[in-house]
């Protein structure tokens, strides 16, 4: 069932266990989970909402994409859906986003997994943001950040990266510019060392550097699923698939 819960728009369905709320990328939605929402309702009920200014979530009005805030938006949302707990799914800057909810309510969440997140940036060279981020703001935006997205779109498949470049141009570039500048400001590491429950990051090659949260925090467990481009969860649904149930399985139904 599709709702909007204020400004934030809620795919909701299925019943049984746990519930597994889903948090999707920059200028993704709740679609770029379509696959994973049907199989995990087969046996418990799913969320997936669209963040602030994207897909058919209002932008905020005062410019905030601040990763907390987009934080408070998960909390919003399922505290209006009646949920008490639950095990969080976050993908790329989504993972920073679940990493922020579950160190502020770390009681909230059942377990934590995320999907190629984005790590630590703040460790990025500061001429180098600034360069990238005044790019972004300057007239040659849809150069730049079509150019980067078919970086990390490298090994998809063409299915996956026409569905993801299309909703790259769906999304603005106040909210694309807008979440970029608080990403570059944020460290996810502390948000993740404060969460002690079940966690587990599935990472592509992609998620190899020195800045990635799985080589930031110690007591992070990792999976790899090559082949794949940064959207894993559209180029391998199955496979991904597998490894979500073994997380889900291993949590157990425990609310």
């Amino acid at each position: 069932m599709s709702k909007k819960t204020s400004n934030i728009f809620v795919d909701d369905g299925g019943a049984g266990s746990v519930p597994v709320v889903f948090v999707h990328a920059l200028a993704g939605n709740t679609q770029q989970w379509s696959a994973q929402l049907s199989h995990v309702r087969t046996t418990r009920r799913a969320v997936a909402l669209d963040l602030r200014g994207h897909g058919q979530s209002l932008p905020p009005e005062n410019g905030d994409y601040a990763i907390d805030s987009m934080a408070q938006d998960i909390q919003m949302v399922i505290d209006q859906l009646g949920i008490q707990r639950f095990i969080l799914v976050g993908h790329s800057m989504g993972g920073s986003v679940a990493v922020a909810y579950a160190g502020a309510y770390p009681q909230r969440v059942a377990g934590l997994l995320l999907v190629d997140p984005s790590g630590d940036s703040t460790q990025m060279p500061v001429e180098e943001v600034q360069q990238y981020l005044g790019a972004l703001e300057s007239e040659a935006y849809s150069s730049v950040v079509e150019g980067y997205w078919g970086q990390i779109l490298t090994g998809s498949a063409e299915t996956t990266e026409a569905k993801v470049m299309q909703d790259l141009r769906d999304t603005s570039k106040a909210t694309v510019v807008g979440v970029f500048k608080e990403l570059f400001k944020y460290n996810p590491v502390p948000a993740v060392e404060r969460y002690d429950g079940p966690k587990l990051s599935v990472i592509t090659p992609l998620n190899e550097t020195p800045f990635s949260l799985h080589k930031l925090v110690s007591d992070l467990p990792h999976k790899m699923i090559t082949g794949t481009g940064h959207w894993l969860q559209l180029d391998k649904p199955e496979e991904f698939n597998r490894t979500m149930d073994d997380f889900l399985t291993s949590i157990g139904n425990e609310l």
